[in-house]
């Protein structure tokens, strides 16, 4: 599976959006190349309930997006999780604690330098 993330600012938040608070928000994207609804339905339910049971407590804002493989259908469901539980420990241990955080690298950099 392929993961996305994004951390979210509260301050990018448009005026007529809803308050939403800290944490992680998780979709999926399931696309019709990889099989009929029922397929695509089944790989869906699995990835919510891999999600569900290893979901960190966080305070971290950050909107997730998973887009499964076809052999999400066929791997045994505990392989399954220890994946979600891989892709949220990278995510963590990316991202920034606060977004004040994330301006502070970025305003320390020197003149000309990229990353």
């Amino acid at each position: 599976m392929t993961v996305f993330y994004l951390q979210r600012n509260p301050a990018d938040r448009p005026a007529a959006a809803p308050v939403t608070t800290g944490g992680f928000r998780v979709g999926f994207t399931v696309s019709r190349a990889l099989g009929g609804a029922v397929q695509r339905n089944r790989m869906r339910r699995r990835l919510r309930e891999a999600v569900r049971l290893c979901r960190p407590a966080s305070e971290l804002s950050v909107d997730i997006v998973i887009n499964p493989r076809k052999a999400v259908l066929t791997t045994d469901f505990t392989a399954l999780q220890q994946e979600v539980v891989r892709a949220f420990k990278v995510i963590q241990q990316k991202m920034p604690r606060s977004p004040e955080n994330r301006d502070l690298r970025t305003e320390n950099r020197e003149p000309g330098t990229e990353n």
